[in-house]
């Protein structure tokens, strides 16, 4: 049975054309619906929706549906940072007030009925929905941060001591800056783009070279000093000297020793790092001869707290740091703002080690992403 207010039952009688004076019995046609629709006024509706919104017991609802997508009260608890009482309390709550039950046990497992099941894909709907637009909100509210992802001894001996020129001039902005060897997975991490070292090469990605690297083995100068007591040969005092390898750099001692046509009575390693940081410092500390990136020392270079251990051997150049992101990052000020100061602090700092170079009398010699893995041997 139908049953309507007063009110309801004259606006009925006034569209149907039914009166009960007239004694004749309500038909319900589908135009007598549509009738009554049109009319009802806006007020009406907002009257009635307010009416069942303010019915519906939120947090019970909010409960019901952490319970139906995680499988478990206590899941449920946890994800909420509730007591899985208090969970269970106002699932009760929302059964009562809807008459039904919402979840059936089997075999110790929690199974949504019929009626649940139809709740749940409705809650679920809104509650996702909720999130995110909060995840939208939170991200506008974040707008103004820029995030970049930096090998780590770059990020330490680059970057670090100009980063601060570049957020000076930016002062809007937050500057986040993740030390790491891993590269993003821009579909999945809110990383703006990556400072990489490498060949180059990425698919699907802008790959821009920001510098290259200028290879060439160094050391203090006391430490140089004692190798030129063994000889004036400069092949002789590497076979009397400590190496210091950087694990992660593309162009290691074996790699240099065959391009150069250098053969040692033996190859070892008595120090062996993955920072570069870490070889360049003991190196200025006398701890041996490092092959290392002039562009991470060069501030050391011009003190004279390391020196090229000898003009005679070629300093090998090579593309190897890029900025790296997906091109529809571009689309964002910033990040086109900052690829265009560091190409540019990063052009300045090369002519800076170019000079230093000539005035040592070093030979700067140029080589590509292929030469680089041509020559043999090739160890990692």
């Amino acid at each position: 049975m139908i049953s309507f207010g007063t009110d309801w039952k004259k606006l009925f009688q006034r569209t149907s054309g039914f009166s009960r004076s007239s004694g004749t019995t309500a038909i319900l046609r589908p135009d007598h619906f549509k009738k009554l629709h049109n009319s009802f006024s806006v007020s009406s509706y907002k009257q009635l929706g307010n009416c069942q919104m303010r019915d519906i017991n939120l947090k019970a609802t909010e409960y019901f549906e952490a319970v139906a997508r995680l499988g478990s009260v206590s899941k449920a608890a946890e994800d909420l940072g509730i007591s899985a009482s208090a969970v269970s309390q106002q699932l009760r709550a929302l059964e009562t007030q809807f008459g039904v039950k919402l979840f059936r046990r089997e075999k110790r497992q929690l199974v949504l009925t019929l009626d649940g099941d139809r709740l749940f894909q409705t809650t679920t709907q809104a509650f996702s929905a909720l999130r995110n637009a909060r995840n939208a909100i939170s991200r506008q509210r974040h707008a103004r941060g820029l995030t970049i992802r930096v090998s780590p001894s770059f990020g330490v001996r680059w970057l670090g001591p100009r980063i601060d020129r570049f957020s000076a001039d930016n002062p809007e902005w937050n500057i986040r800056v993740d030390a790491t060897p891993d590269f993003s997975a821009f579909d999945t991490e809110a990383v703006d783009f990556d400072l990489r070292y490498g060949l180059g090469g990425w698919s699907g990605l802008s790959v821009t070279c920001i510098m290259s690297d200028y290879v060439m083995p160094m050391c203090s100068p006391a430490y140089l000093s004692q190798l030129q007591q063994y000889s004036d040969n400069p092949v002789e005092q590497l076979g009397h000297a400590r190496l210091i390898d950087s694990a992660k750099q593309l162009f290691r001692w074996d790699l240099w020793l065959a391009e150069h046509r250098v053969t040692l009575p033996e190859l070892s390693y008595p120090f062996r790092f993955d920072r570069s940081s870490m070889s360049i410092e003991l190196a200025k500390q006398g701890g041996g001869v490092a092959l290392e990136n002039v562009m991470l020392c060069l501030p050391d270079l011009e003190r004279g707290d390391l020196v090229p251990f000898s003009p005679s051997f070629d300093v090998i150049s090579f593309f190897a740091y890029w900025l790296v992101c997906p091109p529809r990052h571009f689309n964002r000020r910033i990040v086109k703002r900052f690829a265009d100061w560091i190409s540019q602090t990063c052009s300045t700092h090369e002519v800076q080690a170019k000079d230093f170079l000539n005035s040592a009398g070093c030979r700067i010699r140029t080589i590509s992403g292929p030469d680089l893995i041509e020559v043999e041997p090739w160890v990692f």
